[in-house]
């Protein structure tokens, strides 16, 4: 057992390690008897339980790493307070969504558990109506502004002039919050003094409802969305284009490819990486854009044809107090995000990147 609080010492104080090497100097000649015999280790310890949490640490320190113990003091305290206020408050929420609990009456009853609530979701059109825009909300906004992305940093990685001014300005939208930039994009929309409306004016067309319009209001707001991003995408790829050696772009263009080519079939394919970790990181920004759609209108009832699964989880819960049905549509909206982020930490975790 001593054994086991001197390397936890040691971790804390860094003096200690010196301490103990002297200690364990000090320990080897006090170890020789006078009679010439040698005192042993068990000996001198007479607790038997202490070789026995010795030998405990040492397993897991096999298993998991030899300095998970002495880092444990480090890591426990925000480990449980994570699993309390996260994953016990997701717990708790899906307990939630078994139940029939609404408005503030009386507190839920977990004597009865069911999935009532997950059968009205699937039964309800407006749910279903939501999973469907968020669906088209998510591999839209995410490819688009991936592809918006790219071809911003091919422009920039081309040694434009003004390269840091320009990637500054393509940047500054995303420091904006989702309040900031709604109240942005809805003048632009603006029916009769917007400016999307007197562009398209200058051509012949429109004015265009942008917001009033469900056809078109969904693809309005992932255009702005698609704005407020685009830079972190072009940041992205930026980096993983100025990690391609030269000789790669030299090798293409000495085969005779041209630049389409040479981007297409050489350089695009090595940021595969670059794609994977910007999409997850996009996908998770798109299942947020409840602010943005909130501050839009300033309520729970986004556009009509541009509800969310988000949008409804907290109308449901806040305007119409169905408590459990709101925690149904969170846990499913929780899964959607473990559906984009699982599989990324798998693909990091098998190389070797976790």
């Amino acid at each position: 057992m001593s054994n086991f609080y001197q390397r936890v010492r040691r971790a804390i104080t860094p003096g200690s390690a010196d301490d103990q090497r002297v200690n364990d100097a000090g320990g080897e000649r006090d170890a020789v008897r006078t009679d010439g015999g040698v005192v042993n280790e068990d000996s001198r310890s007479p607790d038997s339980e202490s070789g026995s949490l010795d030998r405990l640490a040492a397993g897991i320190d096999g298993l998991l790493g030899s300095d998970f113990l002495e880092s444990s003091i480090f890591w426990v305290p925000p480990f449980l307070l994570m699993g309390l206020f996260v994953y016990g408050a997701v717990i708790w929420n899906f307990l939630i969504s078994l139940t029939d609990y609404q408005r503030f009456a009386n507190a839920p009853d977990y004597s009865n558990l069911d999935f009532e609530m997950y059968t009205r979701a699937l039964a309800d059109s407006g749910f279903i109506d939501a999973a469907v825009n968020t669906f088209i909300l998510l591999v839209a906004f995410t490819a688009g502004t991936l592809a918006v992305g790219l071809i911003l940093a091919i422009l920039i990685d081309r040694g434009i002039r003004f390269e840091n001014s320009f990637r500054t300005i393509y940047l500054l939208p995303m420091s904006l919050s989702f309040v900031v930039t709604a109240q942005f994009w809805l003048w632009i929309y603006n029916y009769n003094n917007g400016i999307a409306n007197r562009v398209i004016g200058l051509v012949g067309v429109g004015p265009i409802s942008w917001l009033g319009n469900q056809t078109i209001v969904l693809w309005a707001v992932i255009f702005a969305l698609m704005w407020q991003f685009s830079g972190y995408a072009m940041v992205v790829y930026l980096a993983g284009l100025r990690a391609i050696p030269d000789e790669h772009y030299e090798a293409a263009k000495v085969d005779g490819a041209s630049t389409l080519k040479m981007y297409w079939r050489v350089i695009i394919p090595q940021l595969k990486g670059a794609t994977i970790s910007a999409a997850v990181v996009l996908m998770v920004f798109g299942m947020k854009a409840f602010d943005f759609l909130y501050s839009l209108v300033g309520g729970y009832r986004p556009p009509n044809g541009a509800d969310i699964l988000a949008t409804k989880m907290v109308r449901e819960a806040y305007a119409n107090l169905n408590w459990a049905y709101g925690a149904a549509i969170a846990i499913v909206l929780f899964a959607m995000a473990l559906g984009v982020i699982g599989p990324y930490l798998v693909y990091e975790y098998r190389r070797n990147n976790l």
